[in-house]
């Protein structure tokens, strides 16, 4: 039995093969990589590489084994994901995994935003498949904020679409732990789902007031249509669909859909989660 990871020199990947080296030997863990050559440095480790993509469904044929537990880690093709997914549960179901587990987003079906949808679509492949598997429903990434925080310094401003709406994030590292978790059986409770999101949760008029604090600059949050919001970030070179589905999750934001705060990763990962002020003085130290 192997602990195979897909997506692996992913940004989340990468910590979650890091995780898992701190809870099992080496020689239990799979990466699963387009590229060997970008994943060197795993291999060094001691991590096994198994090659294969998601867009080229034969390369899946045999790269999983019976008993593994698998770690499907979403695409982040927006718009394709679902097709892409599909051919990795199949070769799933072909070699009989013990686990598959699978980073949906938080609220699942319930969710209303589109990038949900594709999450929705991928959870009912996995249900229909019939294998053992956990659906591990993410709230958004501290990341997704603190990694803008160039543009932010260089504008004055946090630009979107959420209104008041809240975000119970936490840390991509955070959420690679709870992954970890699951895989090893670590502190996870049999459930078939958890509802991941960070210990706080914040508007994005907070994220603002968060910057202005640590770097003694005027920082506000200008709250835009989505219309406008979405224009903006394609004009900036962001990819139109992208743009759009980006500025529909603010909507969602809006709405309170990414807003709960569960417990269940502060559960799993036996910690509190990282704050997005910890993220952001972080971002602003590189």
């Amino acid at each position: 039995m192997s602990i195979v990871v897909t997506g692996a020199t992913g940004q989340l990947g990468r910590l979650v093969i890091d995780e898992l080296l701190e809870r099992v030997p080496a020689d239990q863990v799979v990466a699963v990589v387009r590229n060997a050559a970008k994943a060197t440095d795993l291999a060094e480790r001691g991590v096994e590489l198994r090659i294969a993509d998601y867009t080229a469904p034969e390369t899946l044929d045999g790269v999983f084994q019976a008993g593994d537990r698998v770690l499907l880690i979403s695409s982040n093709a927006m718009e394709e994901n679902t097709a892409q997914h599909a051919a990795v549960v199949d070769a799933a179901v072909k070699a009989n995994v013990a686990l598959l587990a699978y980073t949906s987003v938080l609220g699942g079906a319930a969710a209303t935003f589109r990038i949900a949808a594709h999450h929705a679509a991928t959870e009912e492949l996995i249900l229909a498949s019939g294998l053992p598997h956990v659906f591990l429903r993410n709230g958004w990434y501290n990341e997704n904020y603190s990694g803008n925080i160039g543009f932010v310094l260089k504008s004055g401003i946090v630009m979107g679409s959420a209104g008041e709406g809240r975000i119970a994030s936490a840390s991509r590292a955070d959420y690679a732990a709870a992954a970890a978790a699951v895989l090893t059986g670590e502190g996870e409770d049999g459930r078939s789902v958890y509802e991941l999101s960070g210990d706080e949760a914040w508007t994005l008029a907070d994220l603002a007031a968060e910057v202005s604090r640590q770097t003694g600059r005027e920082i506000a949050y200008r709250d835009l249509t989505a219309a406008r919001y979405s224009q903006i970030m394609a004009d900036a070179g962001v990819p139109v669909r992208d743009a759009e589905s980006v500025a529909d999750a603010d909507l969602g934001i809006a709405r309170g859909e990414l807003a709960a705060v569960t417990g269940d990763l502060r559960r799993l990962i036996g910690r509190p989660t990282t704050t997005i002020a910890d993220s952001i003085a972080a971002a602003l130290k590189n």
